[in-house]
């Protein structure tokens, strides 16, 4: 068994290396330029589509959830173990210098998040809870390829419902033991009491569909945030003095400037972009299916707010965990991977009642990743049938993946999950890759209304020549002679 999990990692690793990881780089700086750096020169308006109005059906009622609900759910799945022990493990191979990179990949891949988003709106389909959408969808309605799109969902389906998901539970699990006994192997009973507690909280949830899942998650997250916000500020300021030499190292590290644990320049830029794009997701595909739920106006509105969910993933919660070992001047040389270094570091500087905070946050992280997880899987599940029996059963085989989680060895479905990830990646980035244009397009319509003084609404008959667009038709109507953004456009940009 160890000998196929190391050669699963190794395929892994040179899959992401050689050839995910530098499409990702390109393409970013590619949507970078040519939507003229809009995950920065936009970012006020990211703000403000959180609050945005939802449109409303006949009935008086909202079509869908809000576009704050949405990007609660894109967080829910985002935020999670991997913000604890991903920033370990980045800062225990790479250094300090790591989380230069991983801040860097943020920013890059704010463009490739708006990108993908922004079309997973646009070839949004209609459902009984509202609206769908994600990848699949565009890559069949948008590129024609239903296969491709077939070839997605299933790939999506094997990683984050049921290989991601069974390992939060074994985290949660694995957090709940060492907090009752942190000193000697925990009672047998631990895990499958965790494992059917965690089933069955999970059902709750997920049988009550996607407005189940946005109302907990639109709650759960910000105080899962809160929460951990204030625990690394307060960890910050008993190391408040050694803010300025942390900051020093970041940026001297990034640059090979101060190597240390003997990490080249070379690992340290790796581990940087490989585990920031591991924490915020932008690119892969999986934040798209949550974007697509939201009702909103105008399709780039929620390109920008899941733009929004890239920083809020990576400069907040990435950076407060970054900080909290870096400040308590961890022993880098020696230093175990894993959420072991920040447990450490937490429980170093606040004493060991943070065992029970910590292992609160580290539930909160992963069941909230669990829900987000789960809505991916539905989208994709429906997407390639519309039958309720399987649907209903998807559900189950969801919450008995929980329980087995719980109980399971991790590291072989971990390494698993990160090849096959992988390759959903890689066919996500061609078909945003080839469908680019059409965001662009939709881009300049969003800029051309705001510069006109209106909320931006978009419609179908703006852009006739598209093909493959469901909704959009009896959407707020836009009034006024603002021109219609056609094909020949996108080609002058």
């Amino acid at each position: 068994m160890d000998a196929l999990n190391d050669a699963v990692l190794a395929i892994g690793d040179s899959f992401w290396t050689w050839l995910v990881l530098p499409i990702v780089v390109v393409l970013g700086l590619y949507f970078t330029v040519r939507t003229g750096v809009v995950q920065l020169r936009t970012l006020p308006q990211m703000f403000s589509t959180l609050t945005d109005r939802t449109p409303k059906d006949d009935a008086g009622e909202p079509q869908s959830v809000s576009a704050f609900q949405a990007f609660t759910v894109s967080a829910a799945s985002r935020v999670g173990v991997g913000n604890i022990a991903g920033v370990g493990t980045a800062i225990a191979v790479g250094g300090a210098g790591a989380v230069f990179w991983m801040w860097t990949m943020a920013f890059i891949g704010g463009a490739s998040s708006f990108v993908e988003s922004t079309l997973g709106q646009l070839y949004k389909v209609r459902d009984s809870d509202g609206f769908r959408g994600g990848p699949a969808y565009y890559i069949e309605r948008g590129l024609k390829a239903r296969w491709a799109g077939i070839l997605f969902a299933v790939i999506l389906i094997v990683c984050f419902p049921f290989a991601f998901s069974s390992l939060q539970a074994n985290t949660i699990t694995a957090t709940v033991a060492t907090t009752i006994s942190p000193d000697a192997a925990a009672p047998g009973w631990v895990a499958p009491v965790v494992g059917l507690v965690l089933a069955a909280l999970t059902a709750l949830v997920v049988f009550g569909g996607i407005r189940r899942i946005a109302s907990i998650t639109s709650g759960l997250v910000p105080a899962m945030a809160l929460l951990y916000l204030l625990m690394g500020l307060a960890i910050v300021a008993l190391n408040i003095t050694r803010l300025p030499e942390v900051f020093g190292s970041i940026y001297a590290d990034a640059f090979g400037a101060n190597e240390i644990v003997g990490a080249a320049l070379g690992t340290i830029v790796l581990q940087g972009i490989k585990r920031g794009m591991f924490s915020n997701e932008a690119g892969l595909g999986s934040a798209p299916n949550a974007g697509a739920s939201a009702a909103v106006t105008h399709p780039v509105k929620q390109g920008l707010v899941q733009t929004l969910g890239v920083y809020f993933d990576t400069f907040l919660i990435c950076s407060i965990t970054a900080f909290i070992i870096l400040v308590s001047s961890p022993d880098l040389a020696n230093a175990e991977r894993g959420i072991s270094l920040t447990q450490t570091a937490v429980i170093g500087n606040l004493g060991s009642w943070s065992t029970y905070l910590f292992a609160l946050i580290i539930f909160l992280l992963a069941f909230s990743s669990i829900l987000g997880n789960y809505y991916y899987g539905e989208s994709n599940i429906e997407f390639m049938t519309g039958s309720k029996r399987i649907l209903t059963a998807y559900r189950c085989l969801v919450v008995l993946a929980i329980l087995g989680g719980s109980l399971a060895a991790a590291d072989l479905v971990w390494n698993l999950a990160d090849l096959v990830m992988g390759a959903m990646a890689l066919v996500n980035l061609i078909a945003i890759a080839l469908l680019s244009g059409v965001a662009f397009r939709l881009m300049r319509d969003y800029a051309a209304q705001r510069q006109a003084g209106r909320d931006p609404v978009f419609t179908r008959d703006r852009m006739p020549d598209l093909d493959g667009i469901e909704c959009w038709e009896d959407e707020l109507s836009v009034t006024g002679p603002i021109p219609v953004i056609e094909a020949s456009a996108a080609r002058q940009s």
